[in-house]
């Protein structure tokens, strides 16, 4: 496993020694790593909905695709940005 040097404000590193603390995480290091992975995450989350809305942008759903759905459904599908 690799090491990952960095350094930390006084102010995040006494908000991280209280997450340890708490126990909501066992040790700094495994604040990091879920920190790391959460926004990795979530990059990857907005990458593919960018994907999906830039599909939908390029070949919007036509009105057939469309017809099975109830009013509620459709007034969200309308109100969605693509």
């Amino acid at each position: 496993m690799a090491q990952l040097v960095t350094r930390l404000g006084d102010r995040l590193l006494a908000e991280v020694d209280g997450l340890v603390a708490d126990g909501v995480v066992a040790s700094r290091s495994e604040a990091v790593r879920l920190g790391l992975k959460r926004l990795v995450d979530q990059h990857q989350r907005q990458r593919v909905g960018a994907a999906i809305v830039a599909a939908y942008r390029r070949q919007p759903q036509t009105d057939d695709e469309l017809a099975g759905l109830d009013e509620a459904t459709r007034a969200l599908v309308n109100e969605e940005p693509w």
